[in-house]
């Protein structure tokens, strides 16, 4: 077998490099984070088990669960841990994936989309008994659930969801009438609902430092600042190249997402780089109350713009306005305060306390990347747009399928890494995204329109 080395030979297929990414402003996680240790790097080859290349969720994941099987396990992070989408989302913890389970269930059948809910299920409950098991710090999980809202007054597509997921896949979700929606959430724009009970949201930032110190805690060795050059894949030990020591292990776990960039050209071009944006609002207050009662999580959209939660007690985090290039956040402070009013004009001015971006990576079908791409080398990445509990769910399972032999990973082969077209890509995601918020906004004014000509809706 040729000698395969990644990462030393060919350009990136528009690939986002490894230092590439949002500016190290302050953020609502940040300004709130737990204590965490300055963590050293490489400076000599070592010997190990298994290495996780990239210290965002799904790679602690990964490392936690192997160290806790005995294996030796090392970590690099080409910058700090969660530096990135790990530590700046939203902290939604949801079942399900991005793609919708109909389209799963066209996909590979009834029984294995089942199969997969389960999964995902699964995920949301290792994230919810990790915090609880270690006491983390600072993650405070709320536990009121997940509202997907619709801006529009045809329910069919969320009857079908319900009858979908709580019916046939066996999942817990309720559909709720305008009246019950609105009595929460104090707005026009939304009609009808999907309720998840069991979703929850959470401080992602200090859950990813409290992952990090639980995999310590379990002897994985953590190491920041340690960008992986290239990856030499032959052999029965792969050998890893940082720049100032080589790691040497039976299994590599490439974890970094759209930022594997040069070191893994073909799999980052399968990832579709997606900048969102978020932002907290200044407290509140009273004001709060007059527009949102409900605690839980919220999304109005299939797509990356307003989903929201409260924090710290009367602060909104919202985010929305996704792009396939990367801007300065505070270039959408406008947009996202003018999508707020729209919904609650009740809150009145909004100041915007923190502001910022996260890059995530979507694939074309919308599920997670988890398998083997050779022999021993492991793949976790594409959680864009599904929640944190996608992260979850593939390091447990790879963690598992490296030292069980367990094959669980195969139920996501039909969802094959698929090119996603480069900067033509990018590009036409970006109309599609545009096109899309067009589209809903216009729905949402007619059925708006229509509520008040014919009155109340059901």
């Amino acid at each position: 077998m040729a000698r395969q080395v990644l990462g030393a030979a060919g350009r990136p297929i528009d690939s986002v490099s490894s230092t590439s990414g949002p500016a190290t402003a302050s953020t609502w996680y940040t300004d709130t984070a737990v204590a965490a240790p300055a963590r050293g790097t490489v400076t000599s080859d070592i010997d190990v088990d298994v290495c996780v290349v990239g210290g965002g969720l799904a790679g602690l994941t990964v490392a936690r669960e192997v160290a806790r099987r005995g294996w030796s396990v090392v970590l690099i992070e080409a910058r700090e841990i969660a530096w990135n989408a790990s530590g700046r989302n939203t902290g939604f913890v949801l079942p399900g994936f991005a793609c919708d389970m109909e389209a799963i269930v066209k996909r590979v059948g009834f029984d294995d989309a089942k199969v997969l809910w389960a999964l995902s299920e699964a995920g949301l409950e290792y994230v919810r008994t990790t915090i609880r098991e270690t006491g983390m710090p600072g993650v405070d999980p709320v536990e009121e659930g997940w509202l997907k809202v619709a801006k529009s007054d045809n329910a069919d597509d969320d009857l079908a969801t319900v009858r979908l997921i709580g019916q046939d896949l066996g999942g817990q979700i309720e559909g709720w009438p305008v009246e019950r929606v609105r009595d929460v959430l104090k707005s026009n724009h939304y009609f009808h609902a999907v309720y998840t009970p069991h979703a929850f949201h959470i401080h992602a930032l200090n859950y990813a430092l409290g992952l990090a110190a639980a995999a310590e805690a379990a002897a994985a060795r953590i190491f920041e600042n340690t960008p992986a050059l290239s990856i030499d894949t032959a052999g029965v030990r792969k050998r890893v190249v940082t720049p100032s020591g080589r790691l040497r292990a039976d299994h590599v776990v490439l974890a970094g997402n759209v930022h594997l960039g040069n070191l893994v050209p073909r799999i980052a071009g399968t990832l579709m780089p997606v900048w969102t944006y978020v932002m907290t609002t200044k407290p509140l207050g009273g004001r709060l109350e007059s527009a949102i009662t409900y605690r839980g999580a919220v999304s109005d959209t299939d797509l990356a713009d307003n989903h929201y939660r409260i924090v710290g007690g009367d602060r909104l985090m919202w985010t929305g306005r996704a792009t396939t290039w990367p801007h300065d956040a505070k270039r959408f402070a406008h947009a996202l305060t003018t999508d707020i009013r729209e919904v609650y004009p009740q809150l009145g001015g909004i100041e915007i306390e923190h502001i910022w971006t996260g890059l995530i990576g979507n694939s074309l079908h919308r599920m997670p990347q988890i398998g083997e791409l050779s022999t021993r080398i492991w793949l976790a990445s594409g959680f864009g747009g599904h929640g944190i509990n996608t992260t979850a769910m593939a390091g447990d399972i790879i963690a598992r399928a490296i030292t069980e032999g367990d094959d669980t990973w195969r139920r996501f082969v039909p969802f094959e890494l698929v090119w996603s077209g480069g900067a033509i890509g990018r590009a036409a995601a970006q109309v599609h995204y545009w096109w899309y918020r067009h589209n809903e906004r216009t729905k949402a004014k007619q059925a708006r329109r229509r509520e008040a000509e014919y009155g109340s809706v059901s």
